[in-house]
């Protein structure tokens, strides 16, 4: 604080990010549309979500095909349209190559054209993590699995209405169970 009480441009900057940051994070958790729906019962994906997968890299590079392992483990990207589910169309569930984890619906998968797989929300809230990302010269947001920390993409606010979300996710970080 400056001596006349007030404080510098700067802070009062941050400190108006941080009251707007908090205000939209409570109107997205309080919001009744917002809700995403859960594949499994709550107490299921509490137990799931319990139970963290942690490996060496040698644990991963005999479970996962070198692409997966570069994809999921290094941080990589697959080339665009060279995915196996980028123009995929069958009913189900996306889950986590390295772990299992249910990440996503089919039902919320949509073509963006972009050459990867796009979603416009997770299977249910908790079902992806959200990390900061200032790579390659950018600011965006990385999304990662939240049981086993895998990386699976990036999510950007170009998707289709009402969330405006596009879970652009790598093919190799990804495994499908067919609805029965």
């Amino acid at each position: 604080m400056e001596a006349n009480g007030n404080m510098p441009a700067t802070l009062q900057k941050h400190y108006a990010f941080m009251v707007l940051g908090t205000f939209l994070a409570a109107a997205l958790i309080l919001c009744p549309s917002c809700k995403q729906k859960q594949a499994v019962s709550p107490e299921q994906r509490k137990t799931e979500m319990t139970e963290k997968i942690i490996k060496s890299d040698e644990e991963w590079k005999k479970i996962l095909t070198p692409e997966q392992y570069r994809v999921t483990r290094q941080k990589g990207t697959e080339a665009p349209f060279s995915g196996q589910y980028d123009n995929f169309k069958e009913k189900g569930t996306f889950k986590c190559v390295c772990c299992g984890y249910e990440l996503f619906n089919s039902d919320d998968k949509f073509d963006s054209g972009c050459g990867w797989p796009s979603f416009s929300k997770p299977i249910a809230n908790d079902s992806v993590k959200e990390l900061m990302d200032n790579s390659h010269l950018t600011t965006r947001t990385e999304v990662i699995c939240p049981r086993c920390g895998a990386h699976l993409g990036h999510v950007f606010d170009d998707g289709p209405k009402p969330m405006r979300l596009r879970y652009c996710i790598n093919s190799a970080s990804l495994k499908f169970e067919k609805k029965k």
